[in-house]
């Protein structure tokens, strides 16, 4: 090797560092006036960003999918002092896997920083899975659950086994992340449409924001679905849908009617 392809890689590993940071910083600008931890969790990518001034009884909301992604509701809460916390468990698709995972992380964000031991869930996309599947199994640690085009039935999405698109690559990863094959995944039932039955008799409240026109998530295979169990388990849901909306984008421009869900239901559980 010359001398000069020498000095161009050396020139290149200089840089990388500085490289990593940058896309750092261009991923979390939307909370650039916060204190930010980025860590690895057990292997998962993790953060969590920190209010400027923390709500007395140290409020946190969980996000479950797209980082940064519409983030008014994260934005509104941080300053109401909640702490934003995160770790990645996407490819895992709320298997039992990522369920253990979060049981680790939550016990993780209580010890560590002391955060509250109730939390409010937010879960967007495929995030729909693991807060749902994890919720189910620790109804006691919920304030209430906000989610967002949520995947409440993995044959639905990435399986497309009714009317929405099948996302090959996706399915193929959710299959193995369950053990499934195509045969047995007809009849698979650990998916929020039946876990929430939990979620609604331990009286969490429950607020799904969609897109009427979603083709990806339909809303008629996940959230209707889900609220009709819900409701008849006695559950409170609530539903906002965004007229000839469809998977994109998430959340509300305005979100105050998400924020006062959320700060409702945890006043009617203080």
């Amino acid at each position: 090797m010359n001398h000069y392809k020498i000095t161009i890689l050396l020139f290149l590993a200089m840089l990388l560092p500085s490289i990593a940071i940058s896309q750092d910083e261009k991923r979390d600008k939307n909370f650039a006036e916060y204190e930010i931890k980025q860590f690895s969790f057990e292997g998962h990518d993790a953060k969590i960003v920190f209010p400027s001034k923390r709500s007395e009884n140290n409020y946190w909301v969980w996000r479950a999918r797209f980082w940064g992604h519409e983030p008014q509701v994260d934005r509104a809460l941080l300053e109401r002092g909640f702490h934003l916390v995160y770790v990645d468990v996407a490819d895992l698709f709320g298997n039992d896997e990522a369920v253990e995972l979060w049981n680790k992380f939550y016990a993780h964000c209580t010890s560590e920083y002391q955060l509250n031991t109730r939390v409010v869930l937010e879960g967007l996309s495929r995030g729909g899975l693991i807060i749902y599947n994890w919720g189910s199994q620790n109804t006691d640690k919920l304030f209430c659950i906000y989610a967002d085009a949520p995947v409440c039935d993995i044959r639905s999405w990435p399986g497309g086994m009714f009317s929405g698109n099948r996302s090959e690559e996706a399915w193929k990863i959710c299959l193995a992340a369950y053990g499934l094959d195509s045969i047995s995944a007809r009849t698979f039932e650990n998916s929020p449409i039946n876990n929430c039955v939990a979620v609604a008799k331990a009286g969490i409240p429950v607020l799904h924001v969609y897109g009427d026109a979603d083709p990806v998530v339909p809303h008629l295979e996940n959230t209707a679905k889900l609220a009709e169990q819900f409701q008849k388990a006695g559950g409170n849901i609530e539903l906002i849908a965004k007229e000839g909306v469809g998977h994109h984008p998430h959340s509300l421009e305005e979100p105050k009617p998400i924020v006062d869900f959320i700060l409702k239901s945890i006043e009617r559980q203080e």
